[in-house]
């Protein structure tokens, strides 16, 4: 039996795939092979706890839930791209992630550093974008404060000392 917070996570897990699906949309242009892989590395699961926890501190301050909703999507591509980063051969060299083939062996390992790129470039395309809140000086805090958050000082700083610390 699935208690609260279980169902509460998987609502929003299944909201979220519904949401990230409007931002990967299926290509059939020059960019295909890397749509492929930013909906491979985005939508192959995961339990979106941080979507989870954006939409419940929104909640919290009485935050619309659209545009809660944005920023969660954006915080899973960052996430996403993470990943697929922390996954290549340069960096740890997995071959799996939640049991499927990591981006860099489903697809290569180009394509793999392209789309954590694009998935990180969507991030601050959807936090700009109006949609994600009326507001130009919200939506330039949220882009300022994620680029902080994954920056030097941030997680690129995190997998600096993963990297050089043994």
């Amino acid at each position: 039996m699935e208690d609260e917070f279980g169902k509460a996570l998987r609502q929003t897990a299944e909201l979220m795939e519904r949401e990230l699906e409007t931002f990967l949309p299926l290509n059939e242009g020059l960019e295909k092979q890397l749509y492929k892989a930013m909906r491979y590395a985005v939508m192959s699961g995961g339990k979106r706890l941080r979507a989870f926890l954006a939409i419940q501190s929104a909640d919290l301050f009485s935050v619309p839930r659209p545009h809660a909703v944005r920023v969660a999507a954006a915080l899973e591509c960052v996430h996403s791209y993470s990943l697929i980063h922390d996954d290549l051969p340069c960096m740890d060299d997995d071959d799996l992630r939640r049991g499927l083939p990591t981006v860099h062996k489903k697809f290569d390992e180009a394509t793999a550093v392209l789309a954590g790129d694009a998935l990180q470039s969507l991030a601050f395309e959807i936090l700009s974008d109006p949609a994600t809140h009326p507001s130009a000086e919200v939506r330039a805090s949220l882009v300022a404060k994620l680029a902080r958050a994954i920056g030097p000082r941030g997680m690129v700083g995190g997998q600096t000392m993963d990297i050089y610390a043994g």
